[in-house]
């Protein structure tokens, strides 16, 4: 009842209001090194993955938004289809994986912070060395840490403009001097021609850096919520899941494009290459004292999304503890109602993960284990949400929604079967270690990529097989699943539809409520 008070009415957010949501929700410049490896390739990579996985994603997202919008999100989608248990693995999943995604935006930040000071040698040096990128991390970490303790009223305004200032401000003037300086008849340091669009798929190792993209655009889900906020969604959603694609696509591809035209190949470096080439063009352009600057403002966009971030997928587990899947614990707020404990928790994983930094060869090395890491602990969020929306369309047919995968099932299956084979393809090429990065010893990077998945993905496990009827927080109205409203009368709730015999529907929430 709460959130559809506070949910605006129907037609109240435009199309062009909803693709500018989900541009900013999908858009980070610091991945882009990552593809500027590939040169003109990267293009290629950047538009398989929006048709095949980020348009899926958004088309998804938003019918099982609109048929399961009680509260819960990926948890709901997921449990619906297949029970509880794997409901619980999708948001940890999503938990843990911010966990993981905190220590390589940090370390962009303290590249970025390094690069305010006037020396660009001296810069290069500071944000090379692992202790000063540890002390970063960790110091900004529990700093937002401790402001979204203090509630809402305190980060919002610090993350109020940082996506503006910090994001889309620097790719369009990366990208607008990078054009300058093609036109000023300077030589691109990559072949700009048909034959280097398509990238040597022979060669395996090439498209493992490419795996990583999967995660530039992942988030488009989030947004799916204001599905039944637009006016006429069946025609007016796919047109902004379009229009944002299309936004988020152009922003990626040219900046990337930027970053491989101005810094030679052989010296692409995933920490450093985006402040690099901004240097290099700001020179050309006659105003490299605005080097600090860009790296400062850089530097706010990033720390801006952190302390929003921070508090968001904290707040969601919240309510999955208190329906009673995490020990009493866990449900503790602080007077701003936050969760306190699941907060500290979160901050601690971060800063075990982050050490990693000192025990890798280089940081370079560390980033790329832990950015691809949480590639592997969301893809498998996604894996399930792509099959919960196929599965969905068999056990719940008659199911109430706004919005529907288009074409019936034939388009669900191509949708969402393309999205769930492209998150499983990239899932599996994730393990293995890219060959344009150094990584130390394979072995070494393999084993604790393996150890770390299997770890993380266990643990959900553990804690779901653990949960006690003690832990339910008995004055939360969470809402049952669908097949757990079904169950007769007097019988065990079940675990997953699986187990719920297939009764009449009935008044059964206010019976669950009682058990």
């Amino acid at each position: 009842m709460s959130q559809e008070r506070t949910r605006p009415g129907a037609g109240t957010i435009t199309v062009a209001g909803l693709a500018v949501m989900n541009i900013v929700a999908v858009v980070s410049l610091r991945g882009l090194p990552a593809e500027a490896e590939y040169g003109l390739a990267s293009t290629f990579y950047y538009l398989f993955a929006a048709l095949f996985f980020l348009a899926p994603v958004g088309l998804v997202a938003a019918e099982l938004a609109t048929g399961w919008p009680e509260e819960g999100g990926m948890f709901r989608w997921v449990g619906e289809a297949f029970g509880s248990r794997w409901g619980f693995l999708a948001i940890l999943m999503v938990f843990i994986e911010g966990c993981i995604w905190f220590p390589t935006i940090l370390t962009f930040a303290a590249v970025t912070l390094a690069y305010t000071g006037s020396d660009a040698e001296a810069a290069q040096q500071i944000s090379s060395n692992k202790l000063f990128v540890l002390v970063v991390v960790l110091g900004v970490f529990w700093l937002a840490t401790l402001i979204a303790l203090r509630g809402v009223k305190s980060f919002s305004q610090v993350a109020k403009w940082g996506g503006i200032v910090g994001t889309l401000v620097p790719a369009a003037l990366l990208v607008g001097l990078a054009a300058a300086y093609l036109a000023g008849g300077n030589p691109s340091q990559v072949e700009l021609s048909w034959g280097a669009f398509v990238p040597d798929l022979s060669k395996f190792s090439n498209i493992v850096l490419a795996a990583g993209i999967f995660l530039f655009y992942a988030g488009m889900e989030m947004n799916a919520v204001h599905v039944r906020s637009i006016k006429n969604p069946i025609r007016n959603y796919p047109i902004a899941i379009l229009v944002a694609a299309l936004g988020a696509v152009v922003v990626l591809v040219l900046g990337t494009l930027a970053i491989a035209v101005v810094v030679p190949e052989g010296q692409i470096n995933l920490t450093q290459s985006l402040l690099t080439a901004f240097n290099t063009l700001l020179d050309w352009a006659g105003i490299g004292w605005a080097g600090p600057v860009l790296a400062a403002m850089l530097a706010v966009g990033v720390l801006a999304g952190v302390v929003t971030w921070v508090a968001g997928p904290a707040t969601g587990l919240l309510s999955v503890a208190r329906a009673g899947y995490l020990p009493r614990w866990f449900h503790r707020t602080n007077r701003a109602g936050m969760p306190s404990r699941i907060l500290l928790v979160q901050a601690a994983i971060v800063t075990a993960l982050s050490v990693m930094f000192v025990i890798l060869p280089s940081v370079q090395a560390a980033y790329q284990l832990l950015s691809q890491l949480t590639v592997i602990l969301y893809l498998v969020a996604y894996v399930l949400m792509f099959a919960a929306v196929i599965a969905l369309r068999y056990s719940q047919p008659s199911r109430p929604r706004r919005y529907h995968v288009p074409g019936g099932m034939v388009g669900v299956w191509v949708i969402g079967g393309c999205g769930l084979l492209a998150a499983t393809l990239a899932l599996v090429v994730s393990f293995v270690p890219p060959a344009q990065i150094e990584v130390g010893s394979a072995t070494t990077y393999v084993g604790l990529l393996v150890g770390l998945s299997v770890v993380f993905v266990a643990l959900p496990f553990w804690a779901y097989s653990a949960r006690r009827p003690s832990w339910r927080d008995e004055t939360l109205d969470f809402a049952p699943f669908t097949w757990q409203v079904e169950a007769p009368v007097g019988a065990p709730l079940p675990d997953s539809p699986v187990a719920a015999p297939g009764s009449a529907p009935g008044d059964r929430a206010a019976d669950h409520r009682d058990r």
